[in-house]
């Protein structure tokens, strides 16, 4: 199929695309956060794929070579964009703003699964990008350590690193959330 989309067949390429489109667009909304951004960076990612099949060399599993291929595309986007600067005192010791007082009656547990989930998906999405990036491709896509050294084009023990920095901060999200939620 691969070969047959390097030689210009747009059926091997439309095949090839539904075969890794949800993946794509899974790791570009989970680096973005955001819908629409990921959607429009899947379709980038997927119009650089058409123009650079051709310089696939197998090095390396094909997936790999498309997941990195959208790991650029992603990060020369938020390069445009520009990522929101904060200071080092802000980074170390967050402020969050007082939510809701608590309202009384029984808690619904029916949405005590749903209400972490949203945690969870909140804390992913304030963790800086690169620990986000290693957290996403590791924890959520499933990369081995070595694979993703191999598209991020930096050490193992960096992508340790980086997934251990990242579970820490999480970690801290996800205690202080509770502890938020306990207080209403």
């Amino acid at each position: 199929m691969l070969a047959r989309a390097q030689a210009g067949d747009h059926h091997a390429f439309a095949h090839l695309y539904s075969l890794h489109k949800r993946r794509i667009y899974s790791l570009c909304l989970r680096m973005v956060g955001n819908v629409a951004e990921a959607e429009d960076l899947t379709q980038e990612a997927f119009l650089q794929l058409h123009r650079k099949i051709g310089t696939f060399r197998g090095d390396s599993a094909f997936s790999t070579w498309l997941h990195r291929l959208s790991i650029n595309v992603v990060l020369m986007h938020l390069r445009k964009k520009g990522l929101p600067l904060m200071s080092l005192d802000e980074a170390m010791e967050p402020s969050y703003d007082d939510g809701p007082g608590r309202s009384f009656g029984a808690p619904d547990l029916s949405l005590t699964g749903s209400i972490d989930r949203l945690a969870l998906e909140r804390a992913v999405a304030a963790l800086p990008a690169g620990y986000r990036l290693i957290f996403v491709l590791h924890d959520v896509e499933g990369f081995e350590h070595n694979e993703i050294a191999a598209m991020l084009d930096c050490s193992v023990g960096n992508s340790k690193s980086q997934l251990h920095k990242a579970r820490l901060k999480l970690r801290d999200a996800l205690r202080l959330s509770l502890r938020k939620g306990d207080r209403r």
